[in-house]
């Protein structure tokens, strides 16, 4: 590996979902072993890397907008380089560098292992071709059982081990390093996904679906708990899947026992299930196992049956009602949340009444609603009955201000419940956390007056007072 002669600050980006945090985790951890610096500020970098975001519209532009302003940095004479990772570099590559000029460099998945050497490279005035994309599924045996082997020559982010003499002596090899000190860390269970819903690339740019094995996850929630991690958040592109690729597909109800027996770990949360893939037995070990905490993040995306059979989906009202009540039926006080998408092709004003009449019914802890947007190589894209603009913007709308509305009720619900939270910063005198039932970033949060708990404590709470989903508690004992 080629050695920068003195250390060379990096600032490294982060947009997008909790699992582009872990890769760059693992890339801040690369570029460290490679003899660079992480720093918190972009002016005081010599290089800025932005993991980007590839998913909708918006974080597209997000993106973009986040490489000019680095790119200004250079122009100020700050920063000596601007290089684009992550999705949206995997997604376009050579596309996005001929219409960005600004970046340095546009970099894929296959980078990754060398992330150093190439910044190397172009620190020292090197030039890289930019990233040719392809459809990543084709990298992988279209047999589940079939990949492990395959996946050896394949880069998956997230799922590779520290270089020969990085790793401590003693100690899991965990090839990441912490780019914050909150007191909860996104753990990757998988990467990628087979499912064909007719509104998302994901697939094609990040690839069939891969387990990791469980002792590398159970590796990596202990080598958390040693760097002050409390909460692990398990990330994929659909957990419910997790061990397909393994030969067990039961395999994600093991692994949250094996989890609980991490010492120090105090909460685990599941995060993307599909509603079409959870089992009664994964209820039953969500709810009963030690650590693991009531949440289900539930990809319901619509409720209409018709329109989820146009999205390459499986479900209707009736039965995501049922699962939110078999789930109730056994934790009344557990937190579910969803995501649905607004003006898909076809969609009709019966189908936004069925999605709102099962809305008003499930009552949810958190709804995101999405305006659809066609995507390039989805099946969506090509499809009859594309709405105007106008609608899709207009019933977006509608649903968020129901949405809003119906949460902040689900909210006021809870008043009087009695809840552990896991204080994540402070306010003045106050203590500002998250409940069992809310999950990191965006499902609100609980703020205590009057109470010193520092962050990464647990204190429990009344619940005594609502804002939207945000909540406020009373100290208990």
């Amino acid at each position: 590996m080629v050695q920068m002669s003195t250390l060379t600050n990096v600032h490294l980006v982060t947009l997008g979902c909790a699992r582009n945090e872990v890769d760059s985790e693992e890339l801040a951890a690369r570029l460290e072993a490679g003899g660079f610096r992480l720093v918190d500020e972009a002016e005081d970098a010599d290089a800025v890397m932005v993991n980007t975001c590839g998913f909708v519209e918006q974080a597209k532009k997000d993106s973009v907008d986040t490489l000019l302003e680095a790119a200004d940095l250079k122009d100020q004479g700050r920063a000596k380089a601007v290089v684009a990772v992550g999705c949206m570099a995997e997604r376009y590559g050579s596309e996005l560098a001929d219409s960005m000029p600004e970046a340095d460099a546009v970099l894929g998945f296959d980078s990754y292992a060398d992330i150093a050497d190439r910044l190397t490279t172009i620190l020292n005035g090197g030039h890289l071709e930019a990233h040719a994309p392809r459809d990543r599924r084709t990298l992988l045996p279209i047999t589940p059982v079939k990949r492990r082997e395959a996946a050896a020559g394949v880069a998956v982010p997230g799922h590779a081990d520290l270089p020969s003499g990085v790793a401590p002596a003693t100690g899991p090899r965990t090839l990441r390093k912490r780019l914050g000190n909150s007191p909860y860390a996104p753990l990757k269970i998988a990467s990628g996904c087979d499912r064909r819903c007719a509104f998302c690339a994901i697939p094609r740019f990040r690839g069939s679906y891969l387990s990791r094995t469980p002792d590398e996850i159970v590796d990596e929630a202990r080598w958390l708990v040693d760097h002050g991690v409390h909460e692990v958040f398990l990330v994929s592109e659909n957990s419910s899947s997790y061990g397909k690729d393994l030969g067990d597909i039961r395999l994600l109800e093991k692994l949250l026992g094996d989890l609980s027996k991490v010492d120090g770990l105090d909460w685990i949360r599941v995060s993307y299930l599909q509603p079409a893939e959870i089992r009664p037995t994964l209820i039953d070990a969500m709810v009963s196992t030690d650590k693991v905490v009531p949440y289900f993040d539930l990809s319901f995306q619509h409720a209409s049956g018709p329109l989820l059979r146009r999205m390459r989906r499986f479900g209707d009202a009736d039965s995501f009602l049922g699962l939110v009540e078999q789930i109730r039926r056994q934790v009344p006080h557990a937190g579910i949340r969803s995501n649905v998408i607004a003006g898909f092709p076809g969609e009709t004003e019966q189908d936004v009444d069925v999605l709102k009449g099962f809305l008003n019914e499930a009552r949810l802890d958190v709804v995101g609603v999405f305006a659809y947007s066609d995507e390039d190589h989805t099946e969506g894209a090509t499809m009859d009955g594309h709405l105007d603009q106008e609608v899709i913007e207009e019933r977006a709308a509608e649903l968020s201000d129901l949405a809003a509305e119906l949460c902040a009720q689900r909210a006021e619900d809870r008043l009087g419940e009695v809840t552990t939270v896991l204080i994540e910063s402070r306010d003045g005198g106050a203590a500002v956390g998250r409940a069992e039932f809310q999950g990191p970033e965006v499902d609100g949060t609980v703020t205590i007056p009057d109470c010193d708990a520092g962050v990464g404590e647990f204190v429990i709470a009344a619940l005594v007072d609502a804002d939207g989903v945000d909540l406020t508690g009373e100290l208990v004992g």
